[in-house]
């Protein structure tokens, strides 16, 4: 005697309506884990990072470099300035430097410093007969775990030498700046010295 065997049809519009919220899921998932762990977008406010970066823009910060290494001159980071306000500068001088500032020229332990990513505004200032910088800093050594950081546009940025700022605590780094993204226009990855 036969036993009558009934076998269920899988339904083929639930299976693949499953499949694709089990591929949104991981899609969300990965999502929380690259923004919130990874990457994070950031907005330019203000005029501190001209000529290099302008109000506006929006940069993708990596968030994950610094478990791995210390941040390194010329490198643009994004840091918590106050508990409302994240900041963006340039990586000046780190850990038992020391920094002073004279007008239109940089010092990192007594040796002028280079800034590729100034010459044209540091030329143009000179054609016109003016500094660029007209904020002095007098050599301080800066302390284990902080660096010292600078606005691009010299005159106008709250950075290191402002005493509100000061040396930036490696704990209030968000981390590095590596790619414009908005405007389509500027698109490109962020260049360090």
């Amino acid at each position: 005697m036969e036993q009558d065997q009934t076998v269920e049809k899988a339904n083929p519009v639930k299976n693949e309506a499953w499949e694709w919220i089990k591929a949104l899921l991981i899609a969300a998932a990965l999502v929380f884990f690259i923004r919130w762990l990874i990457f994070a977008p950031f907005i330019v406010e203000g005029p501190s990072m001209e000529p290099n970066f302008y109000t506006g823009e929006r940069l993708i910060v990596n968030k994950f470099i610094y478990r791995f290494g210390d941040p390194k001159h010329g490198e643009v980071v994004v840091f918590h300035a106050t508990k409302d306000k994240d900041y963006i500068k340039r990586v000046i001088a780190v850990p038992g430097e020391k920094v002073r500032v004279e007008g239109d020229k940089l010092f990192v332990n007594g040796q002028q410093v280079d800034e590729t990513y100034l010459k044209p505004a540091l030329d143009e200032a000179a054609k016109r007969g003016i500094p660029y910088n007209n904020r002095d800093f007098s050599e301080q050594t800066v302390p284990e775990g902080s660096i010292f950081v600078m606005g691009d546009n010299r005159s106008n940025s709250s950075d290191s030498r402002d005493p509100s700022v000061g040396f930036v605590k490696y704990d209030k780094i968000v981390g590095r700046a590596d790619l414009i993204f908005w405007p389509f226009d500027k698109i490109s990855l962020v260049h360090f010295k």
